[in-house]
């Protein structure tokens, strides 16, 4: 008995997008999910990834505490579906708003989780989504004000089981 091609994440785009779909990732997911990748394997950190993403959004800015606020459960029992809450807490005016939220998985294979754009017809900056984790790691939340301020705040979360892998 002949065993079943591996399925690749390059199939399931064009499975997607074949039935109408269409996929929102993140470019780094984007670029990966086009490669000729199977689909099993290991869900190795990718910290390099990791250093660029964070390096990219903050740039020449010195990221503050303050003003941003996060939510996130210390222990999560369904790593596939983790609640992460942000809110800006700093005062959104026609001068000063969060333009932009980031949510970074610091030992996921793509750490970038979630990005968000904010305008200053929003009068507040909050989301809430959930993450996939691949294992107990650090989430980090980051927001960047139309002043060039950069808020920064995260929180170590452990897993029940690996979330990535399932």
């Amino acid at each position: 008995m002949k065993p079943a091609p591996s399925l690749t994440r390059r199939h399931l785009v064009a499975g997607a997008a074949a039935a109408g779909a269409s996929l929102a990732l993140p470019g780094a997911a984007l670029a990966q999910a086009t490669a000729k990748t199977p689909l099993v394997g290991p869900l190795a950190p990718n910290p390099v990834e990791f250093k660029k993403t964070m390096e990219q959004f903050i740039g020449s800015a010195t990221p503050q505490a303050e003003g941003l606020q996060l939510d996130v459960p210390v222990l999560a029992d369904n790593p596939s579906a983790v609640p992460v809450k942000a809110k800006v807490t700093l005062p959104i005016t026609e001068q000063d708003w969060c333009e932009e939220l980031m949510v970074v998985a610091e030992l996921n294979p793509i750490p970038l989780a979630c990005r968000m754009q904010f305008t200053a017809d929003t009068g507040t900056a909050e989301a809430a989504v959930r993450i996939r984790l691949s294992q107990s790691q650090t989430v980090h939340v980051l927001a960047r004000m139309k002043s060039g301020k950069v808020l920064a705040a995260k929180q170590a979360v452990t897993v029940a089981a690996s979330g990535c892998g399932m």
